[in-house]
């Protein structure tokens, strides 16, 4: 008999894959990023912080690492 339960976890941090490579942000600098966005731009959902982020990495070659954070802020700004 096995006494422990199996427990499935299930999150979903899917602001278009950003995570899934080892050029993306880390999740605590997404996490700060994302704040520090919505606060300069309190008209923009969530969604189109991250579609901005996204064009942010298109139009770097699909990077952000080499990137400051206070660039992609910059450059997202822009765009938003």
């Amino acid at each position: 008999e096995n006494s422990l339960q199996k427990t499935s976890y299930s999150y979903t941090i899917d602001p278009g894959d950003i995570f899934n490579s080892p050029y993306a942000l880390n999740l605590s600098s997404f996490t700060k990023l994302i704040k520090r966005l919505q606060a300069a731009h309190p008209e923009a959902s969530r969604d189109q912080i991250v579609e901005a982020i996204q064009q942010v990495r298109k139009n770097n070659k699909g990077m952000l690492c080499g990137l400051a954070i206070s660039t992609i802020e910059e450059r997202t700004s822009a765009i938003l």
